[in-house]
C-alpha cells in the first residue's frame, strides 16, 4: 500500500513537472521574441548587458537554489546526531555547513548585484519599449525566476519520493 502511495504521488509529480517544462518552453520562447526585439531597438553595448543580464539570471538563481537545498539536507543530517555518531562525521557536517553558508553568502551577494543589474537593464529598455513590451519584460524576467524556483522544487520532491520508494522497495526483497 505505501509502494503504491509513493508511486502515486511520483506520478502527480512528473506531470507537474511535464507542465512546468511546457510553461518554460513557453517562457523561452517569449524570451526569444523579447530578446529579437530588443537587439532590434537598443545599441550594441546595451544589448550585450541584456543578455548578459538574461545569462546570469539563470545561473544565479540556480545556484542559489542549489546551495540551499544542499545547505537544508547537511541540515537534516546534522539534526540526526546523536551520541552514536562518530566524532569524525559531526566535524565533516560542521564543515560542509560552515562552507555551504559562506557559500550561500556569496550567492546572495550575487543576487544582489544581479538585482541591481536588472534595475539597470530595466532603465535602458525603460528608453527604448513601450510600456506594454516593458511590462512583457518584467513578466519574462518574473515567470522565468519562477518557473526555475518550480522546476527545482520539483525535481527535489521528485528525488525524495524515488529515494523513499527505493528504500521500501530495498527493505521488503
Amino acid at each position: 500500500e505505501l509502494m503504491s502511495r509513493l508511486r502515486s504521488k511520483l506520478q502527480t509529480l512528473y506531470g507537474e513537472r511535464e507542465l512546468v517544462l511546457s510553461e518554460a518552453r513557453v517562457c523561452a520562447m517569449r524570451g526569444t521574441e523579447l530578446e529579437a526585439l530588443v537587439q532590434d531597438v537598443c545599441r550594441h553595448n546595451e544589448f550585450e548587458r541584456y543578455m548578459m543580464f538574461i545569462g546570469d539570471l539563470e545561473k544565479v538563481v540556480s545556484l542559489l537554489l542549489c546551495l540551499s537545498s544542499r545547505l537544508a539536507r547537511v541540515q537534516n543530517a546534522m539534526r540526526r546526531i546523536d551520541g552514536n555518531t562518530d566524532a569524525e562525521e559531526k566535524q565533516s557536517l560542521l564543515e560542509r555547513h560552515k562552507l555551504l553558508s559562506r557559500q550561500r553568502e556569496d550567492a546572495k551577494d550575487l543576487k544582489e548585484n544581479l538585482d541591481r543589474r536588472e534595475r539597470v537593464v530595466s532603465g535602458i529598455l525603460t528608453k527604448y519599449l513601450s510600456a506594454q513590451q516593458l511590462q512583457d519584460y518584467r513578466c519574462f524576467v518574473q515567470d522565468k525566476t519562477s518557473l526555475l524556483i518550480e522546476q527545482k522544487d520539483l525535481e527535489e520532491q521528485i528525488k525524495f519520493f524515488e529515494e523513499q520508494l527505493e528504500s521500501v522497495e530495498r527493505s521488503i526483497r
